[in-house]
């Protein structure tokens, strides 16, 4: 039979049944929904694309002109064909760009299984007409009212009659005729010409109000001249006490023809607003990639050993979240991303005590041993893969409470997809172009519209460019080449004039630019192998530009030194437990102080270390202020000791002693004497040493064998944790193999359900598709111990342990024990089945 032969499909089942397997691949990976769990064949797989839920998400993935395109079809006769649809979407005059794009998304609806039908028969799925149609409860997209036949369907026939009479056409029989010759005219151009052109000026204002929707309007019990006019010839129809409707037949001629106002069949493109040289934006995007670990870093530090309490709901305070920013020096929602960027790289979690904080995870530690490039790589991986948000923190859920940064709430699963979408928007500009963020929001739009203004994907994509900008990511609004290869896109050749896009020698140089052509079944995931190697490249384009760490600091005579770069490991972390950070930049000034050179005593170095660790790492002489303060600190540090009785005060100078008694200052900490050299105190340990160095003393806590206790900074980390899950949406992308198990599945199945069969014993009728053969136990026995020597494969009724009946094609390979162990052609592989769960079997009818 030739393809011209064949009958058309009556059904969306048939219509897949007509598919190939690389037709059914593209559904299933353009709505993974469906293939959750594995249909049982092709009319259960039709039955759920048309479940409400599958379709509102299926259309909700549409571009905008795609969507234009099912919209249109919902306001055509059902069936329509693909020439009424073209003059929906281009109108009378025909739009070229229209015409040109309609057969790929009209492609795209079906491939989807939306559209089903040829060309001569388009049909809309049930749903998607049901969702998209004009209905008063719900407006049409388009602006269009309902038809004539079925706003007049409410109608008395008099009525109908006074109408079709002022309309200047000719009476009928029956109100059905009378409603057709109606229809007739309002799509006859040139009488609906000549019939409006006899309008009052007022009515056609009217009609130009209505036109382009929302199509209803009120009326008076005695309406106007201009209104009665309308209402006498059906240009106007009422469909409740006091409201009247424009028909859908009117609003088209008055459109000529259009069922939308502007159809948008070509995205809007992504708009330069200033090209810099591609390489101050990849030193710039490097110089704040810096800057982001040395932010990542100095919020980690701050909390070694303990950071803040975690809410009984879980997240950070309000007060702990600016205690935060006001420490990192910059805005709330920044500190929040920060926190949440290191949240998502598993460098901090909760330490899960009973007085439970948020503390620096183990794998911070090793993080800190990497190269900077790739510890930049860690945390602009997590950043893209996250789905938590950090720019709603702030802001409230659905029940009006507030959500909190490492709080609940915050994972939003379109993330990850809207910053991989934003950032190949900007590979697509030429190298170093700063794209307008309002083109690309406007760009998002098109390629996934919403019907609420500010939807969150428009939010999503405003925080993606902030963020990528803080990150490192891009710089000065350019993708930098480091930030190009993150996303596995290949690197730019570069060489000619700054600005210049690069010239594609191949498909392999191509931009993967996201085209209207494209639908939403677009590409497969990245595999891991792929995001490793695209990862690599990106550290390997980030290391020359990043500085290298330097060994050395310069000291100044006012007790300062500064760092003209970021130091080695070793040394920052000394130098951070010797002085405190005063300022930083593209130079950290840090100041010595005598509670900073205590800190390092405490830690357990002595003078000469410390005078040997400057000494070692200063480009410049130790300055002699600084040489006096180390000795003088170090000389009175460890002289008192205080332990634990409550507390206690040893020194072996009674004179000291002495006069700490007589200071006004220690009455609070309750002292007396037990011996010539011990005081006691009614304080802990903790508050005995605090109040001791308030007063200018340098004691040192000791253990109960009398050694000197070591204070330890950066000591406290949780238990071994795994970063937060991404939360992905909805049913994930199926790979080639499943796709490929699922639809041998689906077709055995289906010619399982579909197949004629005949009793095993050759009597009676040919079983209908869809009927459990019936034999009885004998027979069924007997039939497989047939098919076992044969190899003939038959059909078997099978009931499971819960109960559910369904149908298999088997070939039994052995019947014993009550059992039979057959190749189940419908799951393609080797089951055992129950005997007595089989309700008995058939073969194959012949054709």
């Amino acid at each position: 039979m030739s393809p011209e032969d064949t009958p058309a499909p009556r059904s969306l089942a048939e219509a897949l049944r007509a598919r190939d397997d690389a037709s059914l691949a593209a559904l299933l990976r353009g709505r993974p929904d469906l293939i959750t769990p594995v249909p049982t064949d092709l009319t259960q797989l039709a039955t759920r694309a048309g479940t409400r839920a599958s379709v509102v998400r299926a259309l909700e993935r549409l571009d905008l002109f795609t969507q234009q395109t099912a919209q249109a079809l919902a306001v055509a006769e059902d069936p329509a064909t693909y020439g009424e649809l073209l003059g929906l979407m281009a109108g009378d005059d025909g739009d070229p760009a229209v015409a040109d794009a309609l057969p790929h998304a009209l492609a795209v609806l079906r491939e989807l299984a939306l559209v089903w039908g040829g060309d001569d028969r388009l049909r809309l799925v049930r749903t998607a007409r049901e969702l998209l149609a004009p209905a008063p409860q719900h407006p049409s997209p388009t602006g269009l009212g309902p038809t004539v036949r079925e706003a007049a369907s409410g109608m008395s026939p008099g009525r109908v009659q006074e109408i079709v009479a002022t309309a200047g056409l000719p009476s009928t029989h029956d109100p059905v005729s009378a409603v057709a010759a109606l229809t007739a005219l309002f799509t006859d151009r040139k009488r609906m010409g000549r019939l409006l052109a006899g309008a009052p000026e007022e009515s056609r204002q009217v009609l130009a109000r209505l036109m382009w929707g929302p199509p209803y309007g009120q009326v008076t019990a005695d309406p106007a001249a201009h209104l009665r006019w309308l209402l006498d010839r059906g240009l106007l129809l009422p469909t409740a006490p006091g409201t009247v409707v424009l028909p859908r037949e009117v609003a088209l001629h008055l459109r000529q023809g259009r069922a939308h106002r502007q159809p948008e069949p070509l995205p809007p493109a992504v708009q330069t607003v200033k090209v810099h040289p591609p390489q101050v934006v990849d030193a710039t995007a490097a110089g704040q990639a810096l800057t982001a670990l040395g932010t990542v870093e100095e919020l980690l530090k701050d909390w070694h050993e303990g950071g803040p309490a975690v809410l009984r709901a879980g997240g950070l305070s309000v007060r702990d979240l600016k205690r935060t920013a006001v420490a990192l020096d910059v805005p709330e929602p920044v500190a929040a991303f920060w926190v949440e960027l290191a949240y998502a790289a598993g460098l901090v979690a909760s330490d899960g005590e009973a007085d439970e904080r948020y503390a620096a995870t183990p794998a911070y530690d090793e993080w800190l041993e990497l190269p900077a490039q790739e510890r930049w790589v860690r945390l602009a991986e997590a950043w893209l893969a996250a789905t938590r948000t950090a720019g709603l923190v702030g802001g409230r859920d659905a029940k009006e409470r507030p959500l909190s940064a490492l709080g609940p709430g915050l994972d939003r699963s379109a993330a990850p997809e809207v910053r991989h979408r934003v950032l190949t928007l900007l590979a697509a500009l030429p190298e170093g172009a700063a794209a307008d963020p309002e083109s690309v929001l406007a760009r998002l739009r098109w390629e996934r519209p919403q019907r609420r203004e500010e939807d969150l994907r428009v939010r999503l994509a405003r925080w993606t460019l902030q963020e990528a900008e803080l990150l490192g990511v891009t710089g000065r609004g350019a993708l930098a080449a480091h930030g190009r290869a993150l996303l596995g896109l290949p690197e730019p050749r570069r060489g000619g004039p700054a600005g210049a896009a690069p010239e594609p020698s191949g498909p392999g140089d191509k931009l993967p630019v996201h085209h209207h052509h494209r639908g939403p079944a677009q590409g497969a995931p990245i595999t891991p192998a792929e995001q490793a190697a695209a990862s690599a490249a990106a550290a390997r384009l980030l290391a020359p530009l990043l500085p290298e760490p330097l060994d050395h600091v310069l000291l100044q005579a006012d007790l300062t030194a500064v760092a003209p770069g970021p130091l080695e490991r070793p040394l920052a972390d000394m130098l951070g437990v010797l002085a405190d950070v005063e300022s930083k930049g593209g130079a950290t000034v840090y100041r010595f102080t005598p509670a900073s050179v205590r800190r390092a005593l405490d830690a357990g170095r002595t003078a000469a270390d410390l005078h040997a660790f400057l000494a070692a790492h200063s480009r410049t002489p130790v300055p002699q202020p600084l040489a006096y303060l180390i000795d003088d600190v170090a000389r009175r540090h460890g002289h008192l000791r205080v332990g634990a009785a409550s507390a206690y005060v040893r020194c072996d100078d009674d004179a000291l002693l002495n006069e700490i008694l007589a200071d006004k200052r220690a009455a609070g900490l309750r002292l007396r004497r037990l011996a010539p050299t011990v005081l006691a105190a009614q304080s802990d340990p903790a508050t005995l040493l605090e109040g001791l160095r308030a007063m200018g003393f340098a004691p040192a806590a000791e253990s109960a064998d009398g050694d000197v206790l070591i204070a330890r900074a950066d000591a406290h980390r949780t238990p071994p944790r795994t970063p937060p899950e991404p939360v992905p949406e909805g049913p994930p992308v199926p790979d080639e193999a499943l796709l490929a198990a699922a639809i041998r599945a689906i077709r055995a199945g289906d010619l399982a359900s579909t197949a004629p069969r005949k009793p095993a014993d050759g009597a009676g009728a040919v079983l209908a598709p869809g009927e459990l053969p019936r034999t009885s136990a004998a027979d069924t026995l007997a039939t497989l111990q047939a098919a076992v020597l044969t190899g003939d494969t038959v059909w078997i009724g099978f009931v499971n342990a819960e109960g559910a009946a369904s149908q298999r094609v088997i070939a039994p390979v052995r019947v014993e024990g009550g059992f039979v162990t057959a190749y189940d052609h419908t799951a393609d592989e080797v089951r055992t089945f129950p005997l007595h769960r089989i309700t008995g079997v058939a073969e194959p009818a012949e054709e």
